[in-house]
């Protein structure tokens, strides 16, 4: 979207604004003075990219004024800069790549830092495959290997897009490459290759650790089966032993509560009936039927409770 307020290409942007114009007289420089100020000051990033696009377009028509004014390159260069970063502010990352390709035509072209720019821009949004390829094409053009730059991109794609992206065999390729050779010291490429079997390390323990949930999954789907096979039987039996044991320790407790008097009363009765009194005789009577409660009240005092307890059961 271009902003309203227009800018002439001698610098001057209406009444009561600030003339930005180079000591070198030159009108694309004032339109960077003017993009640069609509994203720094004014933070109006519609019009620093629109300021931006202008001066790309009239790049062509000053090529005459290049010695004059800057190189032609580096003109061109600074408005993408601007016009990537007002692309990210405007949250219009996504065609930032297809836009500095609109104004340098192959991915080979593109300067250096407008790369690294680029590269830090698409990692920072998670979006590390849409540079892959257009990196790897940009480090293997033999042109590019004399930028004072080259080593920085190198380096942003071996750690910013190789590693995190799992690419390991093809780090290690890219460090024993032509790449790698102009790019990397001796001890750089050795603490590349450090940082490889380190991420192979982590891939290792990680999918050890997958593995292992798996199985732990697998076992507690199978102990989750057999259980509810099994429920129905282990509830019956759980309630046949609580009974069980319910009843036991009432008599138990109830058993260990008699009089052991009562006990050798008992016996008393029982050897003065059977060998001292005959049962035919009606003085017998009495110690029959005393003996007779004597009993029934043995039984009731112990055996009683556990009939109660199961009936309610």
């Amino acid at each position: 979207m271009r902003s309203s307020s227009s800018v002439s290409p001698a610098g001057g942007r209406g009444s009561g604004s600030v003339r930005l114009v180079s000591p070198l007289g030159c009108p694309l420089t004032a339109l960077i003075d003017a993009a640069v100020e609509y994203l720094m000051v004014k933070k109006d990033f519609h019009a620093a990219l629109a300021t931006c696009e202008k001066g790309l377009e009239s790049l062509d028509s000053f090529a005459e004024q290049e010695e004059s004014c800057f190189k032609h390159a580096e003109l061109r260069s600074a408005f993408t800069i601007i016009g990537v970063q007002a692309l990210a502010e405007l949250n219009q990352w996504r065609t930032v790549l297809s836009w500095v390709l609109q104004q340098y035509g192959e991915t080979e072209n593109i300067p250096a830092k407008i790369i690294q720019m680029c590269i830090l821009l698409y990692v920072k949004v998670g979006e590390r495959a849409v540079m892959k390829e257009a990196v790897c094409d940009w480090l293997h053009c033999s042109g590019n290997a004399s930028q004072s730059g080259f080593s920085t991109v190198a380096e942003l794609y071996f750690l910013h897009i190789l590693l995190p992206m799992g690419h390991v065999t093809e780090a290690l390729e890219m460090l024993e490459s032509d790449v790698g050779l102009v790019a990397f010291t001796d001890e750089q490429r050795q603490a590349a290759r450090s940082l490889v079997d380190d991420q192979n390390q982590k891939n290792a323990s990680s999918s050890s650790s997958s593995s292992s949930n798996t199985n732990s999954d697998s076992v507690d789907v199978m102990e989750t089966s057999s259980v509810s096979k099994q429920g129905r039987l282990t509830l019956r039996l759980n309630s046949i032993i609580k009974l069980l044991s319910r009843g036991l320790s009432v008599a138990s407790v109830r058993i260990r509560s008699i009089s052991l008097r009562r006990v050798f009363l008992a016996l008393m009765l029982l050897y003065l009936l059977i060998a001292r009194l005959d049962p035919a005789l009606p003085s017998a009577l009495p110690w029959l039927l005393r003996l007779h409660g004597l009993l029934q009240q043995m039984f009731n005092t112990m055996f009683g409770p556990y009939y109660k307890a199961h009936n309610r059961s």
